[in-house]
């Protein structure tokens, strides 16, 4: 048995699947995105029940309403983790029953991205889950504990995003609410809409790609929407680009975007206007 060495051509030849967290403040135009992406090749999994803005789209849809049907998605989607024992979550047995219920992986084979709206609301289903585990009540006064609940939060999220950050092949996208606030310093601050610290902290760490969708001021002073791109943007909003083929700002369109990474194509940056594709409110 030889060592199983890839070599610099057979990685080169590859399919990679690019893993990108998309923010942006509550009404930008997220969900919106998803019209930008191929509907032949894209599931999405609607956890907001917030399909109102993309009701024309004529893609397939998933919409699980609790974390445990969210996990058996999760490993359905992103395949057996191997490493694992058969008594945990996303084991080949966790596999292997998922697959007796939900029918043949290979239909899942069509797909090249899942676009899974929103983290923010899957946060909320986990931690609703995690308050009525053990590990959220005292051993010895059997009280609610509430610092338990959110140490187990924080594994099951980081958990359950790794496991589909591992899904070879794929795109995943990852919707999340981005707030502001002022810190002490009266500076202002920008971070991921979540429950509890570890998953906003973790997740910029797990994936490819951390894009914001703002509205910014063109040399008119006109509001308009564009994709930021890079760490070192003159707004200070959550970045990140490991292809390194993204420039600061890129035009609004996700599927353009994707493009980009892939083969490195220029296209000139076009924003929009506020009032385009707006995100509707529920």
């Amino acid at each position: 048995m030889s060592l199983p060495i890839l070599s610099a051509e057979q990685r080169s030849q590859e399919h990679k699947g690019i893993k990108c967290v998309l923010l942006g403040n509550s009404g930008v135009g997220k969900t919106t995105q998803l019209q930008s992406l191929d509907s032949e090749t894209t599931l999405f999994v609607d956890l907001e029940a917030g399909d109102l803005a993309v009701q024309d789209w004529p893609g397939d849809t998933i919409r699980p309403a609790t974390w445990p049907e969210f996990r058996n998605f999760a490993v359905f989607l992103g395949g057996p983790n191997p490493a694992l024992r058969d008594d945990q979550v996303y084991s080949k047995a966790h596999y292997n029953s998922v697959c007796r219920k939900f029918g043949d992986p290979r239909e899942l084979d069509k797909y090249d991205t899942y676009f899974i709206d929103s983290i923010t609301v899957l946060g909320r289903l986990c931690f609703q889950w995690c308050k009525g585990q053990p590990q959220a009540f005292s051993e010895k006064t059997g009280k609610p504990d509430t610092r338990g609940a959110y140490g187990l939060h924080g594994q099951e999220m980081i958990a359950a995003l790794t496991h589909l950050q591992h899904a070879r092949g794929k795109n995943v996208v990852f919707v999340a609410i981005l707030e502001e606030r002022v810190d002490d310093f009266n500076r202002k601050l920008h971070q991921l809409q979540i429950e509890g610290s570890k998953t906003g902290l973790e997740l910029p760490g797990i994936v490819d790609q951390v894009i914001t969708l703002a509205s910014l001021p063109d040399e008119e002073g006109n509001l308009r929407r564009t994709f930021i791109c890079q760490t070192l943007n003159p707004y200070g909003y959550p970045a990140k680009d490991r292809s390194g083929r993204l420039d600061v700002f890129e035009s609004p369109h996700l599927g353009q975007l994707f493009d980009k990474i892939r083969n490195g194509s220029r296209q000139p940056v076009q924003f929009e206007t506020q009032s385009q594709g707006m995100e509707k409110q529920p």
